[in-house]
């Protein structure tokens, strides 16, 4: 019989519990209306609950005047910040603390004088926030970007928290040689380097595997990367209506892993899917944030 396996570290992590946690306290609590600062995690089935609770999403800080706004997981500028103070009522910030860590190393590189990189992904909310902090900086996708940089007398190196220390590691032995000094602030979150490292070893001894996550989440995509790399069957997916039975034929064993916007309960309910689809049964106890203790 098919059996089905979840990675031992998998799903929300601590800065994503913490926040929603926040935000529906401050739902519960609110006499006016509350919005999020963009949405408050890369996850569409959380935000379109949270929808449904009246904690709306505007894509500006003066989209709506008054009221409590949340600042998401991701950070903000402090322009945005600004901005939010000044149009609502209230401000609720929910950001990461390991984003708020990336911030204040971006401060600290800028004002040492350093040439700052953001390691990450242009245009993503996280490393839109970091630049906020650092004027000037110069975002690096990948690792091979900084071959064709003039690089200064003191580089620093701030990173976006979902990125692997692999490839961190290679972007800095390109820079290695380049310049009198390089200064890596590895703001990388613990909790992300633990859930790539678990999907990795699952990867790698299943017949196919299964990611689950919003397909804007940063950590998720790399998560499915990952996973592609060790097991050609690899699956990323949102909701369990999207799971195709051809993708389990003749697989005996099947992995699951989980993005770190993901609760636990869209896990259960992927997991549950599985099983209806193939007759599988779980092999483990889903592994959930809350072996991140106080860690995002």
């Amino acid at each position: 019989m098919p059996t089905i396996e979840v990675a031992r570290e998998a799903g929300a992590c601590y800065g994503v519990n913490r926040a929603l946690e926040l935000v529906r306290k401050a739902a519960a609590q609110a006499e006016g209306p509350i919005h999020t600062l963009g949405p408050l995690i890369h996850n569409p089935t959380v935000v379109e609950s949270l929808a449904q609770g009246g904690v709306t999403v505007a894509g500006a800080p003066d989209e709506f005047l008054g009221g409590t706004l949340v600042l998401r997981t991701h950070g903000v500028t402090p322009d945005e910040e600004a901005r939010a103070r000044e149009a609502a009522d209230s401000v609720l910030d929910a950001t990461c603390p390991f984003v708020v860590r990336a911030h204040r190393a971006a401060e600290t590189l800028t004002r040492e004088g350093y040439q700052v990189l953001v390691f990450g992904e242009a245009g993503h909310p996280e490393v839109l926030g970091t630049l906020g902090h650092a004027p000037g900086a110069t975002v690096v996708e990948r690792p091979e970007d900084a071959d064709a940089l003039e690089l200064g007398r003191k580089v620093g190196v701030v990173v976006q928290t979902t990125q692997s220390r692999a490839r961190l590691a290679e972007l800095v032995r390109r820079l290695l040689g380049r310049t009198d000094e390089v200064r890596v602030m590895d703001t990388i979150c613990e909790a992300t380097s633990e859930r790539q490292a678990a999907a990795a070893e699952l990867s790698a001894r299943v017949d196919a595997m299964v990611v689950i996550g919003g397909r804007m989440s940063a950590n998720t995509r790399r998560l499915a990367e990952i996973c592609a790399g060790a097991c050609a069957r690899t699956h990323h997916i949102e909701t369990p209506d999207e799971l195709d039975p051809a993708w389990f034929a003749g697989a005996e064993a099947i992995g699951v892993t989980a993005g770190a916007s993901t609760p636990q309960e869209q896990i259960d309910e992927v997991v549950a899917a599985i099983g209806r689809l193939t007759g599988a049964t779980c092999a483990s106890a889903p592994a959930a944030g809350e072996k991140d203790g106080a860690r995002g």
